[in-house]
């Protein structure tokens, strides 16, 4: 007989035995068992069956982070179709796009934006619009409470469409990740073992559930556990740390850390049960992992993924397979090929800095409805190019040194912001730093570099360029420096080095 691959059926047989234990306890107090999971995901999914959707039919989903979306995602996998999570930010013309790109079936919205979202769905063609609220209301759950809690789990191969996620679109038009069964289930059984998940374990879900961190890095880890999370609708630093004592894992962004490292509380006791803190979605600077090692007593592991892959690697979570390394993302995960190589796609040796190419099952299928992207991205012999510039050392650990985007080339010299920002971020009175590449009449492209300041710190922008002076080649010096009050970032923390581009790019050419 053939196993059934939907992706729900290897969460569900994870459960523990005992159904009316609790699964997700919320922030106002709410306590959802397994067998709540079960029953709302079975209404749900016989809800969208009702419906009589094509096979593959997208169900997009614009609702803030509830209990409720998290089972309205696993009655999607559940009865077959493919999920299509969208950031809570996107304004009206992002969903018109991609509404209009992916062309679901369903959506799903929260709703104070159902009218003007019912009537882009309606234009694109979509038949089913529903609302969901972060208070257990709306149209989703009063149409699933009048159908059966008892579903049968579609079959579905590892190679199906589970999930499309739009990247971030930071060049050109967001392209739709496709997600298949086989690529989340093998990356989450991966981690699972990496990561030492264990049985008691208890999360701590701070994140957003839009994203591949939240909803399938740290759900998936918990629901394959069968562990308990404590579940925060939003993200609360004092209230974090409150619940720390409570759980033994927590994931979050870098941002997540410094916010909780601003809190009095947060020492050696309130983190005495925990087991593993996670970090990734954005580089950590090393001055966090160092105070949050001297402050908790724990080492952040950080780990290194995309939406087109899942996780790729992850610092040692066993002592015995090494340290975990501030400033690196850590070893290759088991099944996963990585390699770097240079623009003529020559192999790179250890050290040496190039493009990230990797493969692996949990490798997306290609995007959505974009045959020729899918091909430019893919190596003639299978390997994905992330886009990412790294390298490798001696031992195996693996540093991210930027985006190939992010390559400024200037005079002919290639300069990785990663690099200068590092030099930046080790300043007295720095706390943060971007560099960028504006336009130059004589060099081609130049280096600007932002920076923020820690509370009470005097430097000025000269006194930065002239200490990266004494340490740099001149070609690696950016031309200006500002300090900035802050540095603009997207919902998950990383960034947003495409609006300074354009802020700055006629600095030099006016």
């Amino acid at each position: 007989m053939k196993t059934n691959a939907n992706l729900y059926a290897a969460l569900r047989a994870a459960f523990p035995a005992d159904l009316d234990a609790v699964a997700v306890e919320t922030d106002n107090g709410l306590h959802y068992s397994w067998r709540d999971l079960e029953r709302a995901s079975a209404m749900i999914a016989n809800l969208l069956d009702s419906l009589k959707l094509e096979p593959g039919a997208r169900v997009a989903v614009q609702v803030e982070k509830s209990v409720e979306a998290m089972m309205l995602y696993l009655a999607t996998l559940r009865a077959g179709y493919v999920f299509l999570p969208l950031n809570t930010a996107y304004q009206s013309a992002e969903i018109d796009y991609f509404i209009g790109n992916a062309e679901p079936a369903v959506v799903v919205c929260s709703s104070h934006n159902e009218p003007w979202v019912r009537k882009i769905a309606q234009a694109a063609g979509t038949r089913h619009v529903f609302t969901l609220d972060d208070n257990r209301s709306g149209s989703l759950l009063e149409a699933a409470a009048r159908c059966s809690d008892r579903h049968a789990v579609a079959s579905r191969g590892a190679d199906d469409l589970a999930a499309i996620l739009y990247t971030s679109g930071t060049t050109g038009r967001s392209k739709g990740a496709m997600l298949t069964h086989g690529n989340l289930l093998s990356n989450a059984r991966v981690l699972k073992d990496c990561w030492g998940w264990r049985k008691g374990d208890v999360l701590i879900h701070a994140l957003p559930i839009f994203h591949v961190h939240g909803l399938f890095v740290a759900m998936h880890g918990a629901l394959l556990n069968g562990s308990k999370m404590i579940w925060f609708s939003r993200f609360d630093p004092k209230k974090t740390v409150a619940r720390l004592p409570d759980a033994t894992v927590f994931m979050g962004v870098p941002t997540l850390y410094v916010r909780m490292l601003a809190e009095p509380a947060l020492n050696k006791s309130a983190v005495r049960n925990m087991r593993l803190f996670v970090s990734g979605s954005a580089p950590l600077l090393i001055e966090t992992f160092n105070e949050w090692r001297e402050r908790t007593g724990h080492t952040i592991l950080e780990r290194y993924g995309m939406s087109e892959t899942v996780m790729l690697t992850s610092n040692p979570y066993d002592p015995a397979q090494g340290e975990r390394r501030g400033g690196t993302v850590g070893f290759v995960l088991p099944g996963v090929q990585l390699r770097v190589r240079d623009d003529e796609g020559r192999d790179l040796g250890a050290g040496e800095i190039g493009g990230i190419q990797v493969k692996g099952p949990n490798v997306f299928a290609g995007y959505w409805r974009m045959p020729e992207k899918t091909n430019e991205e893919f190596t003639a012999d299978g390997f994905f190019k992330t886009g990412d510039v790294g390298k490798v050392d001696a031992r195996g650990y693996i540093s991210i040194v930027g985006r190939s985007k992010d390559l400024i080339i200037s005079g002919g010299y290639n300069v990785y912001p990663a690099e200068i920002e590092g030099y930046i971020n080790e300043l007295p009175g720095v706390a943060e730093s971007a560099l960028v590449g504006a336009p130059h009449p004589d060099f081609g492209e130049v280096g600007v570099a932002l920076v923020t300041l820690k509370a009470g710190a005097r430097l000025d922008a000269d006194a930065i360029l002239a200490e990266l002076k004494s340490k740099l080649a001149n070609f690696k010096i950016p031309k200006r420096c500002f300090v900035l009050e802050e540095l603009p970032r997207n919902t998950m923390g990383k960034v947003q080095k495409a609006l300074l581009r354009d802020q700055y790019k006629n600095l030099f050419l006016n």
